[in-house]
């Protein structure tokens, strides 16, 4: 371990352990700073080379480590910094740099947290671009207003991002009922609450429905909860059930092809409803009671566990449900591992048949643009 405490100053302490301090030397024969890559040199042992004398240069604010193999390092007082292992320099850059924490809401708080831009503005500005996708990130949902009635709305703004995230049966896609329909979401019965494509492992990160047509029924409402935010009532209230419904895993599965006889689709794959990353911090939400598959690949005792963990989820979802219309112009995004969404049944007629475009974007790539919105000298 190397404290510079008392190089560098009296109020100022930094750790960091020595094999970190080799392993990240700035030099051009251990780094490529043209593409901000470590050269591959872990051969000559880093692990077991100490520092055989440390100094640092006040006027040029550089830590100077010599060490034992006759090698140089040179570091920046503010590279230092900007890389303390302290639990506040952490946080800070997990919290800033890494993803934005989340801000949890219910029923309650609804209007409190809702979002609202200008669809032009989030073309034609960064600011509001950076603002509606940090929106995204924490809050987990935004309503875009006054987009044109042209189908291409939802792929403008997906490639605004990025690009579009394409299912293997999907690029823009639309929501509108269709006879013989292949999917539930196109029919106009009530939509339950769900997140789409738990049946995928990398399944889509953010939705953006674009709604062209709305139904003039008295139905057809968005339908809308902080799946996040119901984990953690599951966990401050029911521990064991969370528990249950963070470790057993279910079958989802989407079987079908989707309009094309030619060209059939079996997706499959095998999560819990509630997952966590390596912190413990909730991270996705499955649950599509549709595409819950009829085979459950656990053991009796676990799967009769479960219905009683995912029976109080859902009882807690609903208690927490918000319902708004959209219209004609309105672009509805939200976090698809997040929010679980719905709809409220509807009627067509002749002369009003509900219309949306949607599409798809990966947060891989929200996360990338927020970054070069936030720093844009970083990427200079």
């Amino acid at each position: 371990m190397l404290s510079c405490r008392h190089l560098i100053g009296r109020f100022l302490r930094l750790k960091y352990p020595q094999v970190w301090l080799r392993d990240n030397c700035q030099c051009t024969e251990c780094f490529h700073a043209a593409t901000r890559a470590r050269k591959s040199n872990w051969e000559r042992g880093p692990l077991h080379v100490g520092a055989q004398r440390v100094s640092y240069d006040e006027q040029c604010q550089q830590l100077q480590v010599h060490w034992q193999d006759e090698h140089k390092s040179v570091y920046e007082l503010q590279w230092l910094r900007e890389r303390d292992f302290g639990d506040a320099a952490r946080q800070k850059y997990l919290d800033e740099v890494y993803r934005p924490p989340v801000q949890l809401w219910g029923k309650t708080q609804f209007e409190e947290v809702r979002r609202e831009f200008l669809y032009q503005n989030v073309l034609d500005r960064d600011d509001v671009l950076k603002a509606w996708l940090e929106a995204l990130a924490v809050q987990g949902f935004a309503l875009l207003k006054d987009a044109p009635d042209d189908e291409n709305v939802a792929r403008r703004l997906a490639e605004r991002i990025g690009y579009i995230n394409a299912p293997p049966t999907v690029n823009v896609f639309e929501v509108k009922s269709k006879p013989n329909a292949g999917n539930y979401a196109y029919l106009m019965v009530p939509l339950p609450l769900h997140t789409d494509m738990p049946y995928y492992e990398y399944k889509a990160g953010i939705n953006i429905l674009h709604t062209l047509v709305q139904s003039e029924s008295a139905g057809g409402a968005n339908t809308l909860v902080d799946g996040f935010h119901v984990a953690a009532e599951m966990r401050r209230l029911y521990p064991q059930e969370f528990e249950v419904l963070r470790s057993v895993p279910v079958n989802w599965y989407d079987i079908g092809h989707d309009g094309d006889q030619a060209r059939p689709f079996h997706s499959l794959w095998r999560a819990p409803v509630v997952c966590l990353d390596v912190d413990g911090q909730v991270v996705r939400i499955n649950q599509n009671t549709t595409k819950r598959d009829s085979r459950f690949t656990v053991p009796i005792e676990q799967a009769v566990a479960w219905y009683e963990a995912y029976d109080r989820f859902l009882r807690l979802a609903h208690d927490e449900i918000v319902e708004f219309k959209t219209r004609p112009g309105d672009v509805f995004v939200f976090n698809n591992l997040r929010m679980l969404h719905g709809r409220t049944a509807y009627e067509d007629s002749p002369q009003n048949k509900r219309h949306l475009v949607g599409a798809y974007v990966d947060w891989d790539i929200i996360y990338s643009k927020l970054r070069t919105l936030r720093f844009p000298q970083a990427h200079k």
